[in-house]
């Protein structure tokens, strides 16, 4: 036990010393209104000290002497009220044995000091904390103005913490609820103002600096709903996030999260069947490439936690490589994994791997992807996506994987930009080596994953942060969206579903205009957009489209198990000729020449280039 401890036992120790002679002397005083009568005195005298051993053993038996009492509750509050009790009724037993009884109506007074005497002793450490925070705190720093939506358990745990906390400068002035019965009443003496109707109102007059949405247990719809109604009030959100943490009680401050702007989708979680992706990654040996990407990462996540016999994290990058493989260690100290720097462009080294680990699965999401910089330099962008890739999937190939699959994007769909096209091309390569190999290859389609590495929430929050202006290509550009872990778990369902030749094309729900997550992210921020923080139209850049699809006319759909998850026809197409074009494609490329763009549409039809 430390010294502080110690000395705060003690400290109860000798208070509870002082409410037990208290409790006793002062009922007889109270009795006789004055001068106890000497016979009684003769009879307490007599039993305080049995009184005392018995009375501290029962404190000590309730623990009275083990609580935080700054963080004391309800569940604190019982445990007073039954010692006080039973000591009570201690204190009857003692005087009746010994036959020193005191006048009935004493004991009915002992036990209201006795109970005052420990709720004094127990609350009054949080009593000065609170007059400190309040009186003699540092008045130099004007404290935040919360408001919390949600006046449930969540609710009320996130108010205590805040007005338990010394460190923080925040108040929470008033609640907000849908909930009509719980209007006009009051948490630990903070009033339910109302519901979501006068909510811009009651932040306008108690000039609230921050709304704290504590509603762990409403669906993504309803939560929508709620984000979307508080992000109109300028003010700053957080929210808490998950409703598994109120059933384990442990909702605190440090849990709360920024609002995203998914959060504001109202889409609810997509789910998975665990099971097959764990029947089918366990105790094979995977290899990811690209393995420290957006995607590759999430993907190396995912699968190490489905108990692969060993995992191979193939990447150019070493910074991303050295985060993800850090990450995998500590939480998987078991997970045989293997880190490798190498390029995919690298026939070489690509077969030296494939020859030293024999992969079972290889998921290829090696590839430059970043459209404006692609359309500045087509020849790296088919350098490495295309022939990359034909690398990879030679390997595989060779080396006897049994299945490949490749992460492809909906801008190889009718593509106007290079990097869609060298998608598309890469497509046509792993359909055409599905005739001809063993290996199953199968290609995975979707559109935009929310946070991920040049996506525009990331560019968006840091011009927001420099105080604008947020630049959007063009008021009408939409695109689809998707959280990073949600796609990468349907692509490996959809590599459980592989047969062999597939295009799987992911379902996106609703597609999103870029400009109203601008103007949603510059609203969670506190601001208003266009006068706080200014939006400015740039123009669609080189090869960028108003929206994009994800399945070309003559691909038909056919579903799958997983109703967010279909597949595509292929397309057929002339192999021969396909790859002496690939042979041509690639001397043009590593020629770096300005025409490569003319040999690209020669090749996938549906390119539209923009300044051909």
């Amino acid at each position: 036990m430390d010294k502080q401890k110690a000395l705060r036992v003690f400290g109860l120790f000798i208070a509870d010393i002082f409410t037990i002679i208290l409790s006793v002397y002062g009922a007889l005083v109270l009795r006789f209104n004055g001068p106890i009568e000497t016979m009684y005195l003769q009879r307490a005298n007599s039993i305080i000290i049995p009184i005392l051993i018995v009375c501290y053993g029962i404190l000590y038996a309730f623990e009275m002497y083990k609580g935080i009492w700054k963080y004391a509750s309800i569940a604190e509050l019982w445990n007073i009220i039954f010692s006080s009790i039973t000591s009570t009724l201690a204190i009857i037993v003692i005087s009746y044995i010994t036959g020193n009884t005191l006048p009935a109506s004493c004991y009915l007074m002992i036990l209201a000091i006795f109970l005052l005497g420990l709720c004094g002793s127990r609350y009054s450490y949080r009593l000065i904390r609170m007059f400190r925070r309040e009186y003699m705190g540092n008045k130099t720093r004007e404290k935040e103005r919360v408001l919390i939506y949600g006046a449930g358990s969540a609710g009320e745990k996130i108010l205590r913490e805040i007005t338990n906390s010394t460190g923080l400068h925040k108040e929470v002035v008033c609640f907000i609820d849908d909930d009509d019965n719980k209007w006009a009443r009051k948490i630990h003496n903070v009033r339910i103002k109302g519901g979501r109707d006068i909510l811009k109102l009651v932040c306008k007059e108690e000039k609230i600096d921050e709304i704290i949405v504590a509603m762990p247990a409403a669906n993504h719809k309803k939560l929508a709903e709620v984000l979307n109604a508080c992000k109109e009030t300028k003010c700053r959100l957080k929210r808490v996030p998950g409703y598994y943490q109120i059933l384990n009680g442990d909702v605190h401050l440090s849990d709360l999260k920024d609002v995203e702007v998914q959060d504001l989708l109202g889409r609810d979680q997509i789910e998975v069947n665990l099971s097959e992706i764990m029947e089918y990654v366990k105790d094979k040996v995977v290899m990811v490439t690209g393995g420290g990407g957006s995607i590759g990462s999430e993907l190396c996540r995912q699968i190490a936690a489905s108990n692969p016999k060993q995992l191979i994290i193939v990447d150019i990058y070493e910074n991303n490589a050295y985060d993800i493989q850090l990450e995998l260690k500590d939480k998987y100290p078991h997970l045989n994994l293997e880190t490798l720097i190498a390029s995919v462009r690298n026939t070489d080294k690509v077969n030296h791997l494939f020859e030293q680990y024999h992969p079972d699965i290889v998921y290829h999401a090696a590839a430059h992807k970043h459209v404006p910089l692609m359309e500045d330099s087509p020849c790296e962008a088919v350098k490495n996506n295309v022939f990359g890739t034909l690398n990879v999937v030679r390997a595989a190939d060779k080396y006897g994987t049994k299945r490949f699959i490749l992460i492809s994007t909906d801008k190889a769909v009718n593509p106007t930009n290079v990097m869609g096209a060298t998608k598309r091309m890469c497509e046509m390569i792993v359909q055409s080596y599905n005739k001809k190999s063993n290996t199953e290859y199968v290609a995975v389609r979707f559109g935009n994953v929310l946070g991920s590495n040049g996506s525009v929430i990331p560019l968006f929050k840091k011009q927001i942060k420099a105080g604008g202006p947020v630049t959007v290509t063009h008021p009408d550009i939409i695109r689809y969206f998707m959280t990073i872990p949600e796609a990468v778990s349907l692509v490996l369902q959809a590599g459980a579903y592989a047969k062999g030749g597939e295009i799987f094309v992911l379902d996106m729900g609703e597609p999103v205009k870029i400009d109203d997550m601008a103007r949603n992210l510059i609203k969670l921020s506190g601001y208003e957009p266009d006068i706080d923080i200014k939006i400015e139209y740039t123009g669609l850049r080189p090869g960028e489209k108003l929206y994009e699809e994800l399945l070309m006319k003559e691909e038909g759909m056919q579903d799958t198990p997983n109703k967010l998850i279909h597949i595509g026809k292929p397309i057929e197409l002339d192999e021969e000729k396909f790859f002496n074009q690939l042979v041509h494609l690639k001397e043009v490329a590593y020629q770096d020449s300005t025409d490569i763009r003319k040999n690209i549409k020669e090749i996938v039809d549906t390119y539209q280039p923009q300044n051909l």
